[in-house]
Formats: structure tokens, sequence, C-alpha cells
């Protein structure tokens, strides 16, 4: 075996004064709703934001302490990874290179270069930059790192089992996102051996579920990235992951998009925690799968908070639309002075909030003498929502619900 619990031990004692130890806490709303007791591993608290600042600390450290160090580091990566050896190599002296995908948004771009790394965009794939950044490595004499497929960097994402056994020793259960597998396969190493009892679950979407496949000895289906949970979208898991993974992992959940969304949404709302797409796979699964985690005590690794603020604004809001607190309206009405004031009168003596109303006369089907109101509202839920209609239709204006 490359990686042994003792490895994760020893990379515990290398790392922990140079990364956060991040809270275990208690999401007693979810807990109730789930009728488990959970509680939430906040990587998301880790200072590039995400739980890669383990095992780049650690690879980056023993790189640092080899006789003949390499004159710097090359990655390949779109996000977190990318950022975590930036960090890392600038703390350690060290040139970072980093290349990233021709469409990796210039946010990521912005945050890499700012911790200080050398930035190349090639290639339209996480894949196709890894090939440029070892031929990069090579001429340059770098050392390349990998993002989850090496010893080192397995142990180190390992460590934060030891920090959740150490606050929470009565868990019965792990739930861990998987994209490469390297979180996955370090942590159910540790607790496996610290607490054989313990069960180990893995969670990847159903878009991209690589190591599910891999693992069960299943045809590699269709494979794709675009999803709300890119970090763990990954089509080729590691070998190294997937041997540990083996024979310690009680199964591979799969999610979809709308529970991951969901799970996003419940986080910020009911935990006011941030997370991303695949720092929310975890808490999606426990949701899907409620009946495994029923009256268990269950750990979830919230892996990851760096989510782009316009798509943490879309998820919330198509949350409250999917509540019901936001509502849209489309409402008939006769085009003639005082109908519109009477409409949203109406609509405020309810106790609704406009946000946005459009009065549309052309792009309509309508008689010429009647137009169509969409009316954006906040609302107090989908039962306040029927409650307008019912006040609409009763004063003779049409409307429906979009």
């Amino acid at each position: 075996m490359p990686v042994t619990p003792q490895d994760v031990l020893a990379a515990h004692g290398a790392i922990q004064a140079h990364i956060q130890r991040t809270p275990t806490i208690a999401a007693p709303r979810l807990s109730e709703m789930l009728g488990a007791q959970l509680w939430l591993k906040l990587e998301n608290l880790q200072f590039t934001g995400s739980f890669k600042d383990r095992g780049s600390c650690l690879k980056l450290q023993r790189l640092a302490q080899q006789p003949d160090p390499p004159a710097g580091v090359a990655a390949a990566s779109a996000g977190n990874h990318a950022q975590g050896v930036a960090y890392h190599a600038r703390r350690l002296g060290m040139h970072a290179l980093i290349v990233m995908p021709l469409t990796t948004p210039f946010s990521k771009i912005e945050r890499t270069e700012g911790l200080g790394a050398e930035v190349v965009l090639r290639g339209e794939s996480v894949a196709e930059s890894t090939v440029h950044a070892k031929e990069l490595a090579a001429q340059r004499g770098y050392a390349f790192v990998h993002p989850y497929d090496d010893p080192l960097i397995v142990a180190g994402q390992g460590t934060a089992a030891i920090e959740m056994l150490a606050d929470r020793p009565d868990l019965e259960a792990l739930v861990v996102p998987i994209g490469g597998g390297g979180l996955c396969a370090g942590m159910a190493l540790w607790a496996k051996h610290h607490k054989p009892s313990i069960k180990v679950y893995g969670v990847q979407t159903a878009m991209c579920p690589s190591m599910h496949a891999r693992l069960k000895g299943l045809p590699m289906p269709p494979l794709h990235t675009h999803t709300l949970a890119e970090g763990i979208a990954v089509k080729t898991p590691g070998e190294i992951p997937a041997a540990i993974l083996q024979s310690r992992l009680e199964d591979v959940l799969l999610v979809d998009e709308t529970d991951v969304e969901t799970a996003v949404q419940v986080l910020a709302a009911q935990q006011k925690v941030v997370a991303e797409g695949a720092g929310a796979a975890g808490v999606a699964a426990v949701m899907k799968h409620a009946e495994l985690f029923a009256r268990r005590e269950v750990g979830v690794v919230v892996c990851g908070g760096n989510i782009d603020r316009r798509m943490l604004s879309t998820v919330l809001l198509r949350g409250l639309k999917r509540d019901g607190k936001v509502a849209k309206l489309r409402i008939s009405i006769q085009d003639v002075p005082g109908v519109l004031a009477r409409v949203t009168q109406m609509i405020g003596a309810a106790g609704a909030d406009i946000i946005e109303i459009e009065h549309q006369r052309l792009f309509t089907g309508l008689a010429p003498r009647q137009a169509e109101l969409d009316v954006v509202m906040e609302t107090r839920g989908k039962a306040h929502v029927e409650q307008i209609l019912a006040s609409l239709q009763g004063a003779g204006f049409p409307a429906q619900a979009l």
C-alpha cells in the first residue's frame, strides 16, 4: 500500500502549524429535518477556501526539504488545487507555475495570480492543461504536483479525518465528496484504522460518476463536467485512491444537479455556511439518502466554499423561487387608466413586496385594448402566492403563477 495510516498521522504533525484546524460544527436544523445528528467539517474555512491546502502543504513541504529541491513546482487546475499549490509555494519560497484551461473564469485566474503563481492558459480542459504542465515542468526542472494521485497528497488530505474524529469520537459515519478520490481515500484510510466500526460513504454526481463506475466494475458511462459540482467532476479517478477505497468504502452515493443545488441553498439558509457545489455534495447525499443515516451520528465534509458570487446569487434566488418566497405572476388587465395602480395596490395590500413589473402590450395574444402584467414579488411562501392569485382572480383579473 503506497499510503498507510501512519503516513496520515505523520502528515498531521508536519502540516498542522501551516493550515487551519477547521471546526466540526453541529447542524441542528438539518439534523432535525433529516432525523440524524449531523456534524459539518468546514474545510471551506481553509485559507484558500478548500481542503486542497492540506495535501499541497505536505507535498511542497517534502519537496522543499529534499537535498536537491526542484527549481519550482507545476500543476494543472481550474480552481482549488491551483490555489492550494500557489499558496504553499509562496509560503515556502518556491516558484509555482499553474496551467489553467482557456475557459477558466477570470476570477479564478486572478485569485491564483494573487497568490504569487505564474499562470499559463492552455487547452480546452484540465486534461489538456495537464499535458502542457508536465511538458513545462520537464523543460524547467520543476516538480509536477498531481491533484490526487500522489501518496503525499492523499496523506495530507487524510488529516481532515484525524481532526474530525478527535472533535467527535462518537461519529458513526463519514460522508465525503469524491472527485479524483484523494480526500476520501485519505480520510477513509485513517478513519477505518482509528475506528474500524465507522462507515465511510463517498459522493459523486450522477453526471460524472467515474469513481462509482470504477469501484463497482461498471462500464464507464458518458461523463459530463459541466455541473454545479465541477470540483468533483473528474473523468479519470486516481489509481492510488481507488486502491485504498476499494476495501474501505461502504458505497459511492450519487446525487443529481437539483440535489446539489438544494444543498447549497439549505447550507446558506439554515446553517449560514457558504459552500460551492462540490462542497455541498455530502449534504446533498445525506438529504437524498436519508434512510441510510437515520438516528446516526454523521460527519459530512464541506470540502470547499469557492463558489462564484454570481452563481451563488443565482442558486439562492432559485431557492427562493422554489419555496415561493419570490414569485412571478402574469396578470391580464384591461388597458385603461387606473387599472395598473389598482392591481399593484391589491398586491401590496395582500402583504407582498413588488420587486419588478413589466407592462406588455405588443408581444401578447390578447385583444388590442388588453395588456399583460408580469409582476415579480417577494412573498411569505407558496400559500401566500395562492392567496394573492385568488384575490386577483376574484377581482376579475385572470392571473397565473409562472
